[in-house]
């Protein structure tokens, strides 16, 4: 079994998107992922990207991401949102995750980030034992907003 976490390259997104269609299924939610492959990639490979990810590899075949762009805190500064992180459900349980993660901390640590947040589901007891490990700071308080623009 040979594993790599290696930078998302513009190739990867069609598997990209395949991972996130799993983890909006995970996430009990697979009618909300209404992204195209064109503006995902655009998004990511344009003239102007606004997200950067990591991917997980195993015997060559993308088994895991982490996806993230910069949020720009007024109290904090320049910080990475990891919008999302997954593994996929049969590579579980081989560190795919854990190396995600720690390259995630690396690259922040290299850009000079003061931290990294994110969300996680409340009933989403695997990841919340995750993240927990890294000791995160989990905030009750925050209500989370949204509007959508049609």
């Amino acid at each position: 079994m040979a594993i790599a976490i290696r930078r998302a390259v513009k190739e990867d997104c069609p598997r990209l998107l395949e991972l996130v269609q799993e983890l909006a299924l995970y996430e009990k939610a697979p009618q909300e992922v209404t992204v195209t492959l064109d503006h995902f990639i655009e998004s990511g490979f344009g003239a102007n990207p606004v997200w950067w990810a990591f991917v997980a590899e195993e015997d060559g075949l993308v088994q895991g991401f982490a996806l993230y762009y910069v949020r720009y805190s007024t109290w904090k500064g320049q910080r990475m949102y990891l919008e999302d992180i997954l593994v996929t459900e049969q590579a579980r349980g081989k560190g795919l995750g854990k190396l995600l993660f720690d390259q995630l901390i690396a690259e922040a640590k290299e850009r000079k980030f003061s931290g990294i947040v994110w969300q996680v589901l409340e009933w989403n007891e695997p990841a919340i034992n995750f993240y927990k490990k890294y000791k995160a700071d989990f905030d009750p308080e925050w209500i989370n907003c949204s509007i959508t623009i049609s």
